[in-house]
């Protein structure tokens, strides 16, 4: 089958042609007729498969008809870095269109995102947090929405989102098309998902496998010698580009910095950086600046890199579908990948539960030469600081005793009270008697 046998708008295939496009994938060839038929989907299939070009065709082919200058596709997505990557996937497919499409999340200034909205665009690829603020300060308009996709929904439900979606669901129309991609769903997941979905037609490709060129790992080790066996495995391995997963932000940083001063080219990608650092770090990964890359699940939710050649678990996920969506991100294009992950004994239930998962037990490793016995570090007493010697007591001076009433310091008209200060006077209004809006860069879904 060939993108042409779809009878997408002209204009649209020509530039399918351009970007190179030959072959759809599995995914792309059972979501892309039926999205074209105005049904509501639930696509389920793993990373690296095209999930966004499955929903970015039709929805370019729709809008190629009927009004423009106005937001008729919606686009929520849990992390910035998705969103950009579903926003460039519209540009160079839509190239030739004339079809407009921005980015709304947080972190970055606002004003050119509500002067983009005022020009008039017909595409929106949003984070929660940031939408809802232009929804709350009136700086989108909703109303002619005809297209809503919730793109890894999976992750935008494990991170807490659902309370903003539903927010989200109130201010648009109710008679729309709702597209549900991910790269996981969970049974509690698709409980949410039908809910908000009508009808819906489920496209699934495969049983959220792991693709069958990667080789797994596990390398049994206690959680304070994980980084010297990190950089171990990484001195007795032949990499060419590795990305390596943390469960949280801050060790990601930690980690990151302890692999530069280890003499690698290493960035991380956390939630603590600017936008523009972790769009550096990205670009960096992608051509080569950088060969090591540490991140988490959020913020790897935007990497969509060919070239991967090792993941690692410095930590195990916390679901087999995690960890599958985690090494799907090397073994792609029928090129070899390794999938290492670093356990400790605590680890014992997840491993099986992955194990069972995969209908495999996965193969156990060490590194010979390396030293498992050494005991985790005690705190360094030599240069602690002693503990302070409690201060003596200070007795209350007596007090005078006044032939006059007894003052009581919490009754406001007593005569020790605190005049009261000048009122605060409030802001003057911005020209024209508006309000001027007020935007939370640092809600969740930047």
């Amino acid at each position: 089958m060939e993108f042409q046998e779809f009878n997408l708008h002209p204009v649209i295939a020509a530039s399918i042609k351009e970007a190179g496009y030959v072959t759809p994938t599995p995914i792309q060839q059972q979501a892309i007729p039926t999205v074209m038929q105005g049904r509501d989907v639930m696509g389920l299939a793993q990373t690296g498969t095209g999930k966004t070009a499955a929903f970015a065709l039709p929805i370019l082919h729709r809008l190629m008809e009927g009004p423009r200058g106005r937001v008729r596709a919606l686009i929520v997505a849990p992390t910035r870095e998705l969103a950009e990557q579903i926003h460039e996937a519209f540009v160079t497919l839509g190239k030739q269109t004339r079809l407009k499409s921005v980015t709304v999340y947080g972190g970055v200034n606002v004003n050119p995102q509500i002067h983009a909205l005022r020009t008039g665009v017909e595409i929106v690829v949003a984070c929660p947090g940031r939408l809802l603020d232009h929804i709350g300060q009136g700086t989108i308009d909703l109303s002619g929405l005809e297209v809503l996709v919730l793109d890894e929904a999976d992750q935008m439900f494990d991170m807490g989102f659902l309370p903003d979606i539903r927010r989200i669901l109130g201010h648009i129309p109710a008679k729309r098309q709702t597209l549900l991609f991910s790269a996981t769903m969970p049974p509690g997941i698709n409980k949410l998902a039908q809910e908000i979905l009508t009808n819906p037609v489920t496209v699934q490709v495969g049983n959220t496998a792991p693709p069958v060129t990667v080789s797994h790992a596990l390398y049994p080790v206690e959680q304070h010698l994980k980084t010297a066996l990190l950089l171990e495995l990484l001195q007795h391995t032949d990499t060419d580009s590795v990305l390596i997963f943390t469960r949280t932000k801050h060790r990601a940083k930690r980690l990151g910095e302890q692999l530069e001063k280890a003499g690698y080219k290493a960035a991380s990608l956390q939630g603590n950086l600017s936008q523009n650092r972790r769009q550096a770090a990205l670009d960096g990964f992608r051509d080569g600046t950088y060969q090591i890359l540490v991140a988490t699940d959020i913020a790897a939710r935007g990497i969509d890199v060919s070239q991967i050649s090792h993941v690692v678990n410095y930590d195990i996920p916390d679901t087999p579908e995690a960890y599958i969506h985690r090494i799907g991100r090397t073994g792609r294009a029928a090129k070899s990948g390794d999938a290492f992950t670093m356990v400790c004994s605590e680890d014992a239930i997840m491993v099986r539960t992955i194990e069972k998962k995969l209908g495999a037990t996965l193969e156990r490793r060490t590194i010979d030469d390396f030293d498992y016995t050494i005991p985790a570090p005690k705190k360094d007493a030599e240069f602690a600081r002693p503990p302070r010697e409690p201060r003596p007591t200070r007795k209350p001076a007596a007090a005078k005793r006044s032939p006059g009433p007894s003052i009581n310091p919490f009754k406001t008209d007593h005569p020790g009270t605190k005049p009261a200060g000048r009122p605060q006077q409030g802001r003057p209004a911005a020209a024209g008697g508006a309000t001027k809006p007020v935007f939370n860069s640092s809600r969740r879904g930047k």
